[in-house]
């Protein structure tokens, strides 16, 4: 299960929130918000953004974790991604 999934999830059923509710503040039916939480379907960064205004909680916690997934789902299979990683991250330090 991907992170993010498994954090929305978490969240949601800690404030008794019905599928069916966060969905519809995503515009997108049940079963793809379950997806989503089971870490089945990729979510687009304005949903991030979205649940975390709907939640109430840290935008920046969400999207790091999205972030995360995002990367991962890139190179998960790669057999020399974590020297790419490492590599990408020397480019990335100020």
């Amino acid at each position: 299960m991907k992170k993010l999934g498994y954090e929305l999830r978490r969240i949601r059923e800690s404030k008794n929130i019905l599928l069916r509710q966060v969905a519809y503040v995503l515009d997108i039916d049940t079963a793809m918000m379950s997806k989503i939480e089971r870490g089945e379907r990729n979510i687009q960064r304005e949903q991030v953004q979205k649940i975390a205004d709907f939640y109430k909680i840290s935008e920046e916690k969400l999207l790091i974790l999205w972030v995360h997934d995002k990367l991962l789902n890139a190179v998960e299979n790669e057999p020399f991604a974590l020297k790419g990683m490492q590599k990408a991250l020397k480019s990335l330090k100020i």
